[in-house]
C-alpha cells in the first residue's frame, strides 16, 4: 500500500489553481499524489465577470480550460460537484464519489449573502459564475426586445444594482456603457432607461478614499446611473424592490452584488465559522488541524487593526501560494511559514477608459487608472499561464 501523503483541492478558483501550479513546482516526483476538485473543466477569472453581464465582452474571455494551467501528468483534475466534507474520516463526499486525503485545501468559493432581505434570493440574479453572467446578459437583450414588441410597461427598461462594493459599481459601469448600444440596437429612447444602484452603507466602494469614491459617481452619474446610498433595500420583489424608505422602484431586472459569504458546506462540516468563513491560524489551518487548509472566500483573516481582509482575488492568490509551501514544509517536516498579505494596490474599473486606483499612497483616476487595471489583469493572466494566455485572452487596448 502506498504511503505517498494524498493531497486534495477542493476548487479551482484563484486561491485553489494558485495552490495547484505551486504544488506541481514545488513537489518533487512521487512525494505527493495531488488531485485538484472543481465543477467544471475551466477556470474563470471572477473579476472579469460583470463584462460579460453587461455583454460588453465575450463570456470566453473570462474562462480558461485548466488543462492549460496544470500539469496533468502532476495534477489530477476531478471534474465533480463536493457533496459533503468529512474532517474526521479524512473524506470528501462527490457527486459520483468518494476522496480520502491526507492534506485537504478548501477553496471552494463563496456565495451571495442576502442578509435574509425578503424575496432577494428568489427574484434577484447574481453574478457568481459563467452560467450566472450568461443569463443576465440573455435576460438584459430580452426585456429591450420584449419593451420594444410589445410596447411593455416602463420598469422592463428599468435596472436596479443592489450592493455599490465591487462588484456592484464595475457592472453598473459595464451596463452604463452598453445601454445606448442596445437602444440603438432595439431603437428604444435612451432617457427611457432607468439605472439605480442601491446600497445601505454610508458610502459606495469602501476602502477607496471619498475624493476617488466622489470622482467613481460622477463619472457613472453622467453615464446617467442613478446612485441611492445610505438606503437599504427592504424586499426584492418579481417586479422589483422595496427600500427600507418605502419608496418603491419597479424594474424587471434586479442584480445583487451586496455582499459573499463563505460556502455552505464549511458549515455543514462542522468547522466554526462567521459568515461561512472559517477564521484559520497564522499558517491558513483550520482551527486545531494541522492538515486542513482554508482559503479565498472560505478564510477569516484579520488586518493589524483587527478587521477582516476582504476577501479579494488578491489574498486569494497569495493564500495559495503560502498554502502551497506550507504543505510541502509539513510533508518534509519542516517550519511553514506564516501567511502575510502584501497589499498590491487597488483598482476598480468604471468602464470604458475609466477607473480609480490606490497604490501605496498614490491615487489614481481616468484613463491611467483604467491601463492600470489592464495591466493588473495581464500579470494575472501571464503568472497562471505565461505569455502565451496574456497574448489570447489580454486586453491590450
Amino acid at each position: 500500500m502506498s504511503n505517498i501523503p494524498k493531497i486534495v483541492i477542493l476548487g479551482a478558483g484563484y486561491g485553489g489553481i494558485l495552490t495547484a501550479q505551486r504544488l506541481q513546482k514545488e513537489l518533487n516526483y512521487n512525494e505527493a499524489d495531488v488531485t485538484l476538485v472543481n465543477r467544471h473543466d475551466y477556470h474563470y477569472i471572477t473579476t472579469h465577470l460583470h463584462m460579460p453581464a453587461a455583454g460588453t465582452d465575450s463570456v470566453e474571455n473570462t474562462r480558461v480550460p485548466i488543462s492549460k494551467l496544470i500539469d496533468e501528468f502532476k495534477i489530477d483534475l476531478v471534474k465533480s460537484s463536493v457533496q459533503e466534507i468529512r474532517p474526521h474520516e479524512k473524506k470528501v463526499i462527490l457527486e459520483d464519489g468518494t476522496l480520502s486525503y491526507d492534506f485537504l485545501v478548501i477553496a471552494l468559493g463563496g456565495e451571495s449573502e442576502t442578509f435574509g432581505i425578503p424575496g432577494m434570493a428568489e427574484y434577484a440574479m447574481t453574478i457568481r459564475s459563467i452560467n450566472s453572467v450568461r443569463l443576465i446578459r440573455k435576460h438584459i437583450e430580452y426585456q429591450f426586445a420584449l419593451y420594444k414588441n410589445e410596447r411593455s410597461p416602463q420598469e422592463r427598461i428599468n435596472f436596479v444594482v443592489g450592493g455599490a462594493g465591487f462588484s456592484g459599481i464595475e457592472f453598473v459601469a459595464e451596463l452604463a456603457d452598453r445601454i445606448p448600444v442596445l437602444c440603438k440596437e432595439y431603437d428604444v429612447d435612451p432617457n427611457l432607461v432607468n439605472v439605480y444602484n442601491v446600497e445601505a452603507a454610508p458610502t459606495a466602494l469602501p476602502g477607496f478614499a471619498p475624493e476617488l469614491v466622489e470622482y467613481a459617481m460622477e463619472v457613472l452619474r453622467k453615464k446617467g446611473v442613478t446612485f441611492k446610498i445610505g438606503v437599504a433595500i427592504k424586499e426584492c420583489k418579481p417586479d422589483g424592490v422595496v427600500l427600507a424608505t418605502g419608496e418603491e422602484i419597479k424594474a424587471a431586472t434586479v442584480v445583487w452584488t451586496g455582499g459573499i459569504r463563505g460556502n455552505h458546506m464549511i458549515e455543514a462540516a462542522g468547522f466554526e465559522t462567521a459568515r461561512g468563513r472559517v477564521k484559520v491560524d497564522e499558517y491558513l489551518r483550520a482551527p486545531g488541524s494541522d492538515h486542513i487548509y482554508v482559503i479565498g472566500d472560505n478564510a477569516l483573516i484579520m488586518n493589524p487593526e483587527g478587521r477582516p481582509y476582504p476577501p479579494t482575488a488578491q489574498i486569494a492568490m497569495q493564500q495559495g501560494v503560502c498554502c502551497a509551501h506550507n504543505i510541502v514544509t509539513a510533508i518534509r517536516g519542516q517550519q511553514p511559514k506564516k501567511f502575510e498579505f502584501s497589499n498590491k494596490g487597488t483598482v476598480a474599473s468604471l468602464g470604458k477608459g475609466e477607473g480609480i486606483a490606490v497604490v501605496g499612497d498614490k491615487h489614481i483616476k481616468g484613463w491611467r487608472a483604467a491601463q492600470l487595471k489592464k495591466i493588473v489583469d495581464m500579470r494575472y493572466l501571464f503568472i497562471i499561464g505565461g505569455i502565451p494566455l496574456v497574448l489570447k485572452k489580454g486586453k491590450f487596448l
